[in-house]
């Protein structure tokens, strides 16, 4: 399968509905009550100038500003993908021109509006879900005009909250012209797990991995877990990198059905 590269296609759709495809039945017009799809997904390693890449993504859902875990980035020159929620961003500015100041390191991309999942009438992981597909819609555009509003640039991914999707979701990410932010590692397990376990988890990254972990919980073990981890990672000589700055991104086939 090829991989879908960070500047093909203005549409920026074909990541999305290849995503979908891999769920049994593909893309649908409406929720037909299967369970939600959770995509992962790999970068491109193929060539040798990324064959030791890592993405790192962190997730600011609301709730507080992990200053401790991008200060570790910071020292260690470690660039992330950020995946911002609207509230996230009307609630710490201060945080926001920080993350700024270091265009080299940090990029803003869409994590919704107001956090709502991209399933249609249903709960996932205990948050009730998008209406319809209308709600889906402003949740996606809402985070959308947030991170242009914050960073100057229209976001090119999307994540919903749980990072999981219906079929219906899916189609309506890919005609608002977005791609669904996997990933292949999840280091934090939503900011639930202590520093031992998820260092533990993250010195199992390999290159292609896309890591998944959160920045809005400092109280979390996120923070010294990544600090622990990272040089050991660094040190492997993986090469951090932004997901604009992938070679591709490709769908792996180990996505699964969430409860």
């Amino acid at each position: 399968m090829k991989s879908v590269t960070a500047g093909a296609l203005p549409g920026l759709r074909i990541a999305v509905l290849t995503l979908a495809l891999l769920v049994p039945g593909g893309v649908c017009a409406a929720s037909d009550g299967a369970p939600p799809f959770e995509p992962h997904q790999r970068l491109d390693v193929a060539s040798p100038a990324h064959a030791q890449d890592v993405a790192l993504t962190l997730d600011a859902c609301g709730g507080a500003y992990d200053q401790e875990l991008i200060a570790t980035l910071l020292r260690l020159r470690v660039p992330a993908t950020l995946f911002v929620t609207k509230r996230w961003l009307d609630r710490h500015p201060a945080a926001v021109r920080e993350l700024r100041a270091h265009p080299e390191l940090f990029e803003l991309e869409n994590h919704g509006s107001q956090h709502v999942p991209a399933v249609i009438g249903r709960r996932l992981y205990g948050m009730q879900g998008a209406p319809d597909g209308a709600g889906v819609e402003r949740e996606i555009t809402g985070g959308a005009q947030a991170v242009l509003q914050a960073s100057g640039r229209r976001p090119d991914w999307y994540r919903g909250a749980g990072a999981a999707y219906d079929r219906a979701s899916l189609q309506i990410v890919a005609q608002l012209g977005y791609r669904v932010a996997g990933f292949s590692l999840n280091a934090d397990q939503g900011a639930t797990l202590g520093a031992a376990a998820v260092a533990r988890r993250l010195r199992q990254a390999k290159p292609g991995e896309i890591v998944i972990a959160h920045m809005n919980r400092p109280a979390s073990g996120t923070a010294s877990g990544l600090a622990a981890a990272l040089p050991d990672l660094l040190g492997r000589g993986l090469t951090f990198v932004r997901l604009s700055q992938a070679a591709g991104v490709l769908p792996a086939r180990d996505g699964k059905q969430t409860p």
